[in-house]
């Protein structure tokens, strides 16, 4: 089987010939149909996030399952399903709380010493995400995937696995949103657009979408956004502030930078909430004036949209169904695994919200 083989931080990868074992107790063996390439993907190529390598990037995986292991339930032999790198045990303190995306159990993964997973002439390749879905099999934990309706295209079905489910996931399970709030969201990629999404399907009432590329803001406007505000025309906070008369009820940062974070919290009103969805680089700190906590501001941290993917993905795809989640505006591209370099490159500029690189 091939796979795009990352050997290098900011190197191109290579397509590769690469070996993959057999599923033992609690694993899934799945034939890769579509994979989105996301924002993360590419911050991780860049270096920005530590990781070993050689690694096979990709996260957004849709597929057919191949093989199962002693032990899986959940899925079956021929089932279709989208995986979610946020896997779980399903037992530990944080599982059995509801807070799956925040599951540590090292029984996600193979013993250090066990057979790896996944190799190339012997070499130990690294899938992120416990998944490396640019490849045309993924071998992962039974609780880093999920069986879908089958009515659905896995093209369009892959990209709920990440971008979709951390946007919507924002905005109706981190934030909760209700009925006639007002909602800001700054940056307008894949995940923020999704977010606009999530605050249509929550019934906001004022949806204002930020970001410096026009092209992007005319996304946002299909999506459901009521207003734009060009960020390079000046200080984004303060048009909001001026908009909205004192500030929105909740804003959403989507970029992953200190600076959007800022501009976020200085954008929401007194009794407000920002809510950081960007991934900031570990080594970057973001700092709040203390003062605005004492009016009941809050910043909330959401981790893939503080998802339990066994529910809401199939919930998301049933709203693509019932025509609520637009999928279809979502991909905006399809490219084979040969592509997927140059496709990489164009993850952040205008134009393009998702790429997916498809293999049927």
């Amino acid at each position: 089987m091939r796979a795009a083989v990352m050997r290098e931080f900011r190197g191109d990868l290579s397509i590769e010939e690469i070996e993959i074992d057999e599923p033992r107790a609690d694993e899934v063996l799945i034939r890769t149909v579509a994979s989105g390439i996301c924002h993360t993907d590419l911050t991780y190529w860049g270096g920005r996030h530590p990781h070993p390598l050689p690694m096979i990037l990709g996260h957004e995986g849709c597929g057919i399952v191949e093989a199962v292991g002693k032990g899986v339930t959940n899925v079956a032999v021929g089932d279709a399903v989208v995986t979610c790198m946020t896997s779980f045990c399903g037992h530990c303190d944080h599982c059995v709380t509801g807070n799956l995306v925040l599951c540590e159990s090292p029984e996600r993964d193979r013993a250090p010493n066990a057979k790896p997973k996944i190799t190339a002439r012997g070499e130990k390749l690294h899938p992120y995400g416990r998944l490396g879905s640019f490849a045309e099999k993924m071998l992962v934990y039974k609780n880093s995937c999920v069986r879908i309706r089958s009515d659905v295209p896995l093209d369009k079905a892959s990209v709920v696995g990440c971008g979709v489910l951390t946007g919507v996931g924002a905005v109706i399970n981190t934030a909760k949103v209700q009925p006639g709030q007002s909602v800001a969201v700054l940056g307008c990629g894949g995940v923020g657009l999704s977010a606009i999404n999530g605050a249509v399907i929550a019934g906001a009432g004022r949806i204002i979408a930020i970001d410096s590329q026009p092209q992007k803001l005319e996304l946002a406007r299909a999506f459901g956004a009521t207003d734009t505000v060009d960020a390079s025309m000046g200080n984004a906070a303060e048009q909001v502030t001026q908009m909205t008369h004192g500030g929105v009820d909740v804003a959403f940062e989507a970029v992953g930078t200190a600076l959007t974070a800022q501009s976020a919290f200085a954008m929401i009103r007194r009794g407000g909430a920002m809510v950081l969805v960007g991934m900031l680089p570990p080594d970057e700190n973001v700092s709040f004036p203390g003062k605005e906590f004492v009016y009941g501001k809050k910043v909330i941290g959401s981790m893939l949209g503080s998802n339990r993917f066994p529910h809401d993905i199939p919930q998301l795809i049933d709203f693509y169904v019932q025509g609520k989640l637009k999928l279809d505006e979502l991909v905006s591209q399809r490219v084979r695994l040969e592509d997927v370099n140059e496709a990489l490159q164009q993850v952040g500029k205008g134009g393009v919200a998702r790429s997916v690189v498809v293999f049927d």
